[in-house]
């Protein structure tokens, strides 16, 4: 660094991804850092609790710091703050704004209040505390006064101390900030629009707000507010809304902090702007890959007609309908060999259910769970990738399989089709490089891959097709001036205040 009043040129603001797990989203945010080597980068990442955790991935030269933020272990804070009775009256309303779906006046006024006495504050005033206690019956009786308080206590607590954590945490002097999702780490992108007035990046792999909704519906640990009995009118009160809300409320401010708002297909668009999001500072990047890389592995002759699941085995991976469509498949093709390529250990619960729906099908001699690998090292003996993820943003995987000829199967979400099958108005058109289905469909995933295995002509042509079209748009070396320029751009930008922000004609990137 050459300017002495920043620790780093960019920190970036990451949520339960790099360096602690392993993923999509974290190989890109390590790529990230090791493109653009001439800056330097403080990473802060948000975490749930303090843990042993070991790095996933080897650290850059140019990371120059990395620093932790526990949402449930905020730090404990003085016993008596003077004025701590008034400071929480004043920010009872908008936390209560806050769920119900507001977004950066109610964030400002949190930050405002919060700010000037950071280092005294802690979880004794500001969740222990009397005026505390008095804070969430006043927000309970504003706007769940039916539903069960034992329920909402817990709630707001989850809720509110990991946003005032992120508000007490101490945050790096950069040049620039980057945030890679709203949540929690856009909670602390408009913090440092707010408090340092320097240039905020957004980068949307998924859309948060909407991989959050699929997580708080399926949660059986938050259950629903009072019903409303024989009442035909009024609003249901639902403690699932007011966790949505309150994540929608985290996107809106994070929207309009932004200086730039990035996402890598037009689908998201859609959804950012939905909440918000000025179109003048919204840019489509998408993701890249190191095509040569891919393109230079060569085929290894394999026995068995080969799949693969290359994921974490989690939830919104959707795995076991991956396993159930293997259960049929292997009707048609007798020496299927199914590989599930990913960790195992992000929800151990999860992973047990795969087994046992393995010996429920009788897949042991199918199906393998692999852990952890070096794509490279497997690519050469895979027939087909599939993913039959319930959310999805860009898979990197479709895009590294596609460079090495391999088609892919994949659900119907995020730029999934775009890629499998192409843009509208593809020129010249490229054709399919493999098949989307619908979501937790076992018996449509089954038939796609069917063809594709039997056909081996038909397999060729889409992996052919999806390579073609990984090297003509997806190429990493593109993606990677794109970033360049957009961090020398902010690196090198005066100070500017949100409500200051300039307006800029809407950009979409063709790669």
């Amino acid at each position: 660094m050459a300017d002495t009043r920043f620790d780093a040129d960019v920190c970036l603001l990451l949520e339960g991804t790099y360096p602690y797990v392993a993923g999509g989203v974290s190989t890109w945010i390590h790529d990230l850092i090791r493109a653009q080597s001439h800056l330097t980068f403080h990473i802060v990442c948000i975490l749930p609790l303090p843990a042993d955790r070991p790095l996933k991935y080897e650290l850059p030269p140019n990371v120059v710091g990395v620093s932790d933020i526990y949402l449930h272990a905020m730090p404990a804070g003085r016993f008596w703050v003077p004025g701590s009775a008034a400071l929480l009256k004043r920010i009872g309303p908008a936390l209560a704004g806050i769920h119900r779906g507001g977004g950066l006046d109610d964030l400002r006024t949190l930050v405002e209040a919060i700010g000037p006495q950071r280092d005294r504050l802690g979880r004794r005033v500001l969740i222990n505390s009397r005026a505390a206690w008095q804070t969430l019956l006043d927000m309970y009786e504003a706007t769940m006064p039916a539903a069960s308080f034992l329920d909402y206590f817990w709630s707001w607590r989850g809720l509110v101390g990991g946003l005032l954590a992120c508000l007490l945490a101490p945050l790096p002097r950069a040049a620039c900030y980057h945030a890679v999702s709203t949540g929690y780490a856009g909670i602390l992108a408009t913090r440092a629009k707010l408090e340092t007035n320097r240039p905020v990046l957004l980068t949307e792999h998924g859309i948060y707000t909407n991989e959050r909704r699929i997580e708080i519906n399926m949660a059986d640990w938050l259950f629903s507010g009072a019903s409303q009995g024989l009442a035909v009118d009024g609003p249901r009160n639902d403690l699932r809304d007011v966790w949505i809300n309150t994540f929608v409320s985290y996107s809106r401010a994070t929207y309009a902090a932004c200086d730039r708002i990035l996402t890598l297909y037009g689908g998201n668009q859609l959804l950012q702007l939905e909440d918000g999001a000025d179109p003048a500072r919204m840019r489509i990047v998408p993701n890249g890959i190191d095509v040569e890389r891919y393109a230079a592995l060569q085929r290894r002759p394999h026995a068995r007609p080969t799949i693969a699941l290359i994921g974490r085995v989690v939830p919104i991976k959707d795995v076991k309908t991956y396993l159930r469509a293997c259960g049929i498949l292997r009707r048609a093709v007798p020496d299927l060999r199914a590989l599930v390529m990913g960790p195992t250990d992000e929800d151990e619960d999860y992973y047990e259910e795969c087994l046992q729906i393995v010996d429920m099908l009788d897949l042991r001699d199918t199906v393998e769970f692999t852990g952890r690998v070096r794509i490279d090292d497997w690519f050469p003996e895979i027939d087909v990738i599939v993913l039959t993820s319930i959310s999805e943003a860009q898979p990197l995987v479709i895009l590294e399989a596609g460079a090495a000829g391999i088609p892919t199967v994949a659900t119907d979400v995020g730029a999934c089709r775009e890629m499998i099958e192409g843009q509208p108005g593809e020129d010249p058109p490229l054709g399919h490089g493999g098949a989307v289905t619908a979501l937790s469909n076992p018996r449509a995933t089954a038939e796609a891959l069917v063809h594709l295995l039997s056909d081996t002509g038909w397999r060729h042509a889409c992996g052919e097709a999806i390579r073609a079209r990984t090297r003509a748009i997806y190429n990493k070396a593109v993606i990677d001036a794109i970033y360049r320029d957009l961090y020398a751009e902010a690196v090198a930008s005066p100070p500017t205040r949100i409500d200051t922000l300039p307006v800029t004609r809407p950009e979409k990137e063709t790669v």
